[in-house]
């Protein structure tokens, strides 16, 4: 469906053009016009589907019909849980609203609050937050949210995996009770849905791309590799001439710096982003990344989850995810708007049982790429963990120390699903 059979109004259609988009994606053309007609709506998408188009255009069409805009107060309320995904939902809002009399503030925490109260100060249509920064400038009296008139709650799931929703809860608490609410997330767990109720009323539900399927046009492969040898297979492919630019996801933020020190020696350009980089460092990599003038970018999930570059070729996972759904999330990185893209992912001697379970959840097998020079020799076995030093603690006063219980034996390391055979190779 084309963007001018939503019934949107001129100015819109005509930012929409200069940006590129006609068409609209599935979830678009499903939200889109029950926003419109004031409905609440439970989505459920996943990042890379076009969601913020989504609720972005209803909120600056209805915003528009109402005559309430330019008076300076705050009738949209944008909730994202980092502050890259704000900063992102904030630009498309810009590009949407090139032509309408708004004005959009993107506030978050990790940087000065003086130019954010500055801004608000002069007036804002919609603010686009993260909740930490809200409530602490709700606290100081810089915002009041009593006439909010739509409300967005994106990435809820990603909230709930950083620990957000009493915050979230609280801002909640600050709404008016009458206002068109909009839920987003891209699964669905038991608190999510039981939160989900509490803010929407009698919603629409919308449900594109299930989160147990994968973009059919990525190429997905998984190679055999040992623990110690996932450096070097890395520079490897990254020296292919068919990697332009990879995003690598890493587990923890301690081994993103590792790998793109290892990387730089190797005389590749790299750099990482993630929860311990000030928002400077982390927007001038961003920016690098996607003007390649950096061809690799090595990610933690929560920093990633507001990373959006279109010609993206390669996504690799260094580390399996421990929760499978975040497998479907990293690999959407890439094969954006119909363009093609690979997923490749390193299994080491201890992520056999991860494996297994990214396959139960996506009902297919990951194909195993045995051609390549570092693979994982059949029967390694995981090396036995260090036993921990006794710690000194406190308990009421009294030192005392932590002391290994019976159960701290090392477990038995789990046989790989995959046999590795000479001359097999997969596509």
């Amino acid at each position: 469906m084309l963007f001018k059979e939503l019934e949107l109004n001129q100015n819109l259609l005509r930012a929409l053009k200069e940006a590129g988009y006609t068409k609209a994606t599935p979830i678009q053309e499903d939200a889109i016009p029950h926003l419109m007609n004031n409905k609440d709506l439970l989505g459920c998408a996943q990042t890379g589907t076009g969601k913020t188009a989504a609720f972005a255009l209803p909120i600056l069409q209805n915003l528009t019909e109402a005559g309430t805009a330019g008076k300076g107060n705050i009738k949209a309320l944008i909730l994202a849980p980092t502050r890259e995904l704000a900063l992102q939902i904030g630009e498309s809002f810009q590009i949407y609203a090139k032509y309408l009399p708004l004005k959009i503030q993107v506030i978050f925490g990790g940087v000065s609050q003086n130019p954010q109260t500055t801004a608000l100060k002069r007036g804002t249509d919609i603010l686009v937050a993260t909740p930490g920064r809200l409530l602490d400038l709700i606290g100081q009296g810089y915002i009041k949210l009593n006439q909010v008139d739509f409300f967005v709650l994106d990435e809820a799931d990603m909230m709930l995996d950083m620990g957000m929703l009493h915050d979230v809860r609280r801002i909640i608490r600050e709404l008016p009770k009458k206002r068109q609410s909009m839920f987003f997330s891209a699964t669905m767990p038991t608190e999510i849905e039981k939160l989900a109720g509490t803010i929407l009323t009698n919603p629409v539900k919308v449900e594109v791309t299930p989160v147990s399927s994968t973009v059919e046009i990525i190429h997905q492969s998984v190679y055999p590799v040992a623990k110690t040898d996932k450096t070097d297979l890395l520079i490897h492919l990254l020296k292919e001439d068919t990697v332009e630019r990879s995003l690598v996801f890493s587990r923890t933020k301690h081994g993103a710096n590792k790998i793109v020190k290892k990387l730089l020696q190797a005389g590749l350009s790299a750099e990482a982003i993630h929860g311990n980089k000030s928002q400077t460092a982390r927007q001038r990599a961003l920016e690098n990344f996607k003007t390649k003038k950096t061809s690799v970018l090595v990610a933690t999930d929560i920093a990633a989850r507001g990373i959006d570059v279109p010609e993206l070729s390669h996504v690799i996972l260094f580390d399996l995810p421990e929760v499978p759904e975040t497998y479907v999330h990293r690999i959407g990185r890439t094969g954006r708007a119909g363009r093609g893209g690979k997923a490749i992912s390193f299994c080491d001697e201890t992520e056999a049982s991860l494996l297994r379970d990214i396959e139960k959840l996506i009902q297919r097998k990951v194909p195993v790429v045995t051609d390549q020079p570092f693979l994982l020799k059949e029967g390694t076995k995981a090396a036995a963990p260090q036993p921990k030093k006794p710690v000194a603690a406190r308990n009421n006063g009294t030192r005392v120390k932590n002391q290994q219980g019976p159960r701290g034996g090392q477990k038995a390391a789990q046989r790989p699903r995959f046999q590795t055979k000479k001359n097999t190779q997969s596509n």
